[in-house]
């Protein structure tokens, strides 16, 4: 087997419908499978997708054990010499498939890779292509200096917005929408870490693949639509528990031993700041705002 594709779904029915009619509209010249893994979701899902594509294999959870763990799964029961992360709430071109596979297929030295990953409206999805979130690359993005300086290297360190998004280069890190890994590279590396539970596992991920010497390569010679929710929609407050959450134990497992006690209790009292900021943001919203569903639960 060529490609074994994982998708983690949790009541998305219709956009993960969506998302496989676009994987079994591929023209593409490898094998691959694909992997549902449905983390109890109470919309019918599974049975929708087993009588719609009847040769995706079904993992079915009894909770919601997080995107790390359901990829985990799925990647254990994977035949394939490469994985593919892919969210539910993306869609490929007919093409993706292919050129992603060739350029890895070329490239022995790349551990994962990317495609361009853009919005609804035609816009980049700026997490497809990132750097480590160092604490001083973290501090320019939280607190908005980057958006102010967006072609400034120095303050652009985790969103390289400096960077040309029709061209391809090695990056830090990726989104775990669509992540394409090497079967080699977690054979060395290891499964995504379930600490993180639906935050912060593709950039933990990233940084492994790195320090074991494989390049991270964005290549936009193709690209996936990823429907996103609305920001601007009010959100579950597990959601932004979890993903300031992330912040803290990525710095925690890889730069509290690089940084002085002071630079570590800076970062750690930064991102408490802006959780209660993200908090009080949330619960101001309008009260009749939907919350937002969580649908790329990796980024």
């Amino acid at each position: 087997m060529d490609l074994s594709i994982i998708i983690v779904s949790f009541n998305t029915r219709q956009i993960t419908l969506n998302c496989l009619q676009s994987i079994y509209s591929s023209i593409v010249g490898y094998t691959f499978e694909v992997f549902l893994v449905d983390n109890s979701s109470t919309d019918g899902t599974t049975t929708a997708v087993m009588n719609t594509f009847p040769k995706v294999r079904i993992i079915k959870n009894k909770t919601n054990v997080g995107f790390s763990r359901a990829n985990n799964q799925g990647i254990k029961e994977a035949d394939g010499r490469y994985i593919l992360l892919l969210n539910s709430d993306t869609i490929l071109k007919r093409d993706t498939l292919q050129i992603m596979l060739d350029f890895m297929q070329a490239s022995p030295e790349v551990g994962a890779s990317g495609c361009k990953v853009v919005l609804p409206n035609g816009t980049l999805d700026k997490a497809c292509k990132r750097g480590f979130p160092t604490p001083s690359a973290s501090f320019y993005y939280a607190f908005g200096i980057a958006r102010l300086f967006p072609d400034i290297p120095r303050f652009n360190g985790y969103q390289l917005s400096h960077l040309n998004p029709d061209e391809e280069y090695p990056v830090d890190c990726l989104v775990g929408a669509f992540m394409l890994v090497r079967r080699e590279t977690i054979d060395e590396v290891g499964l995504l870490d379930e600490e993180f539970f639906m935050y912060g596992e593709d950039v933990d991920w990233c940084y492994r693949i790195k320090q074991a010497g494989w390049q991270i390569y964005y290549y936009p010679r193709t690209e996936i639509t990823h429907y996103k929710g609305a920001s601007s929609r009010r959100k579950p407050f597990k959601i932004i528990y979890e993903f300031h959450r992330a912040m803290f134990l990525f710095h925690r497992k890889h730069y509290k031993r690089k940084y002085s006690f002071l630079t570590n209790v800076a970062v750690y009292i930064g991102i408490g700041v802006k959780f209660t900021l993200a908090f009080l943001k949330n619960k101001a919203l309008p009260a009749l705002a939907a919350p937002e569903k969580k649908q790329d639960t990796g980024s």
